[in-house]
């Protein structure tokens, strides 16, 4: 199995990596440039596509950009060029307290574009409910469930953002529309559209760095996030292996 995962930069593709490095008393290959002709982002340095060979899979990890455009163009750029059976969008975000403390991890059973839509003296309207689409991508239930009981997250919706929130009433006027909702970040829809488009399921997680609410930068705490990044994809390799061994069974079952 092949998968591609997604992050938005550099320092939470490096943490996913160092996840699913081997530990230094079981050593294995470290993760590898892919060769020339892979797709590169024009994020930042334009991080390259890695590679981690696992037992059962293969990840390749994407830095594609800052926000649900840049990250859905970098995903479907990687997908025209290489034959992948699922994506991940993995990085930090915002945690909606209590539920998701900071340091925590968050794991989609939906992946919702939050705030694309239109502002009406009624309220907010999403594009489902202005007729011109969808705005909920739902990642494979069992796989979702594995993920989070393995490394130990919340599962529950991730709402994408354009605008990070950063206010007490932004945060409340969230959770009035999403009572459920686990974490925000800014990424997750546009890669789950991108997916959508090559008819491959998609993963959502997000280790949370910050509560949404007042924006407060001296209470971030990235560090802490991107270390429990990387101890989730620690863990989480051997359940996307095994997920795609299942899958594949059940699909050539189907076939015939």
């Amino acid at each position: 199995m092949r998968a591609l995962v997604v992050t938005a930069v550099g320092a939470e593709s490096d943490s996913v990596l160092a996840g699913l490095t081997p530990h230094p008393d079981s050593p294995g290959p470290e993760p590898r440039t892919l060769p020339p002709g892979r797709p590169r982002t024009q994020s930042g340095a334009g991080y390259p596509v890695a590679r981690r060979d696992l037992p059962g899979i293969a990840l390749d990890v994407l830095v594609g950009g800052v926000g649900p455009a840049a990250a859905a163009a970098g995903t479907a750029t990687a997908l025209a060029l290489g034959e992948y059976e699922l994506v991940v969008s993995a990085g930090i975000g915002g945690g909606f307290a209590p539920a998701a403390p900071v340091g925590s991890l968050v794991v989609a059973d939906a992946i919702v574009a939050a705030d694309l839509g239109a502002q009406t003296p009624e309220g907010f309207l999403d594009v489902a409910a202005l007729g011109f689409g969808h705005s909920v991508h739902l990642p494979p239930a069992e796989l979702a469930a594995r993920a989070a009981e393995a490394t130990g997250a919340l599962l529950a919706p991730v709402l994408t953002v354009s605008t990070v929130t950063g206010t007490a009433d932004g945060a409340a006027a969230l959770t009035a529309r999403h009572p459920l909702a686990g974490a925000e970040a800014m990424e997750g829809f546009g890669v789950a559209e991108a997916a959508a488009a090559y008819g491959l399921p998609v993963l959502e997680i997000r280790a949370v760095s910050n509560t949404v609410g007042p924006r407060d930068r001296a209470a971030w705490r990235i560090g802490d996030a991107l270390a429990a990044l990387a101890e989730g994809f620690r863990v989480l390799g051997p359940v996307l292996a095994n997920w795609g061994e299942r899958h594949e069974q059940h699909h050539h079952r189907d076939r015939r």
